[in-house]
């Protein structure tokens, strides 16, 4: 799904790209979750290869004639025939006006090529994973839910969705599920969703923005679980100010991120 709602800062590409680094897609389906929030599937080439947590550059054609590229991370499960993606749409963008028009049919180009080092592969073995998103940077999270494998090398399974409307909390109905239907199944691991919504009082028990919630105690108390090093493993995905916030308060308490070759106890997604 479309990265986060920074993705327009990045710097537009001439369409001069080769073919060869991208094919052409069609969106099969379009999903309206709130007037500034929308998913889509298209279909994928059968050598486009990802891992869960990973993102694709794709492309449309802007007004000029131009491919507009923004990278979005896949939503889709890695074996699904298809490509699915979240979005957060952004005044003035130049790909986000024409998502906001997006059609079934329409076509959309995808770099053969995926990127990314938010995957559960960079993180050391421990017992919890915490995934803590705001916007439409939960994408990832559901890419990674949707991975069997995830589910037998956690113990407890934590997302935490920080919106500002209710309406924004894309694939609640789905993590739902996922929670309930795992929850007695021996060898996997327990599910536990907090949406949090900021703007919409009593929508949810919490409203304060994750950085608060984790700064004051709220965040474990609401989780019934301490966060520690030796324990937990977290990933984090939303705008630069929540990551460059928490990547400084994990930092204070120990956590590390991984570098080349040895992996860490926490990861950020970094193409906004």
């Amino acid at each position: 799904m479309m990265g986060l709602s920074s993705e327009e800062q990045r710097p537009t590409l001439a369409g001069s790209a080769e073919s060869t680094k991208w094919s052409t897609q069609r969106v099969l389906q379009v999903h309206q979750w709130a007037p500034t929030m929308l998913s889509w599937r298209c279909t994928r080439d059968e050598r486009f290869r990802f891992t869960p947590g990973h993102y694709a550059r794709l492309g449309v054609e802007s007004d000029a004639g131009e491919i507009v590229w923004r990278p979005f991370s896949m939503v889709s499960a890695a074996a699904d025939d298809g490509l699915e993606f979240l979005a957060v749409l952004v005044p003035g963008g130049a790909f986000s006006k024409v998502l906001a028009s997006l059609s079934v049919g329409d076509a959309m180009h995808c770099e053969r090529a995926s990127f990314g080092f938010l995957t559960v592969d960079q993180l050391a073995a421990g017992r919890q994973l915490w995934m803590l998103a705001s916007g439409s940077g939960l994408g990832p999270f559901v890419s990674i839910l949707r991975d069997p494998s995830v589910w037998s090398r956690f113990e407890r399974l934590f997302v935490v969705h920080s919106v500002r409307h209710a309406s924004e909390l894309a694939y609640r109905a789905e993590i739902c599920a996922l929670a309930d239907d795992n929850a007695a199944v021996a060898g996997k691991a327990r599910l536990v969703y907090l949406p949090v919504v900021t703007r919409e009082p009593g929508a949810t028990a919490l409203r304060a923005r994750i950085p608060q919630l984790l700064a004051d105690g709220r965040l474990e108390e609401a989780l019934e679980t301490p966060l520690t090093v030796e324990a937990s493993r977290l990933m984090v995905c939303g705008n630069p100010e929540m990551a460059l916030e928490l990547r400084r308060m994990l930092g204070a308490r120990g956590f590390a991120a991984g570098r080349r070759g040895i992996a860490g106890q926490m990861a950020f997604e970094k193409y906004w």
